[in-house]
């Protein structure tokens, strides 16, 4: 088995609805993502998937996220916590590179996108995972 990984940055703002602590107020991070692929078969020219390819449209998803509020974006619901960015974060990348021709499904044994994890800090990660 076969594992890359490749990271982007952004910075956002948010706060946290039904949450009592700091945190229901409106602060920001400096995010480090963290995007995952597994297979078992390799490329023609030895890669289980181009990491310029990956890292390109992991910036092109995390750059829609920069320098906003979260909270703006209904695809949180209000509550931008890093489980539910990290599940943002995936289904974009994973529809992003599907765009661009880069199939990272899994489908027939093939590389999958397996997880992305979102730091709000070097100490704090959150992760999601398919299935």
């Amino acid at each position: 088995m076969y594992e890359v990984r490749v990271t982007a940055d952004f910075a956002a703002a948010h706060f946290l609805r039904d949450y009592h602590g700091k945190c229901e107020r409106l602060h920001g991070h400096n995010y480090t993502v963290y995007a995952h692929v597994r297979g078992e078969t390799l490329d023609a020219g030895g890669m289980l998937v181009d990491f310029a390819v990956l890292k390109g449209a992991l910036r092109t998803v995390v750059g829609a996220l920069d320098h906003t509020n979260l909270n703006d974006n209904p695809a949180f619901a209000q509550n931008p916590s890093a489980e539910r960015i990290a599940r943002y974060i995936y289904d974009g990348l994973l529809a992003e590179l599907a765009a661009q021709g880069t199939d990272v499904s899994g489908k027939d044994g093939g590389a999958r996108l397996c997880a992305v994890d979102v730091f709000e800090t070097a100490t704090s990660r959150a992760r999601y995972v398919p299935d």
